[in-house]
């Protein structure tokens, strides 16, 4: 049986669009991520206080980084698909003239 790419490497011009979405995701999620940090070692007490259906802020804090984190994933696949797709509507634009 013969394994070949699934598909073929080239040039993406979305490439530039995409590492600088990406860094600016993973400044927002550092930050965010500082901020539990910080909250631990500033005030490590407060973490034990109930915020929400009786879950300390230490729980909802770490959920939260969970789901920040997914949603971002999404975030960022629905904007990369979205800049490939002007990509191939321009470079098919072009093809026809």
């Amino acid at each position: 049986m013969l394994h070949e790419p699934a598909s073929t490497g080239g040039h993406d011009p979305a490439a530039a669009y995409k590492m600088r979405l990406g860094v600016w995701m993973f400044v927002f999620y550092c930050l965010f991520y500082a901020s539990f940090v910080f909250v631990n070692l500033a005030s490590p007490l407060s973490m034990e206080m109930i915020v929400f259906a009786g879950l300390n802020l230490a729980t909802v804090f770490g959920f939260a980084l969970i789901v920040v984190a997914l949603i971002q994933a999404l975030v960022y696949d629905w904007l990369c698909r979205a800049q490939e797709a002007r990509f191939a509507d321009q470079s098919d634009e072009g093809g026809q003239s």
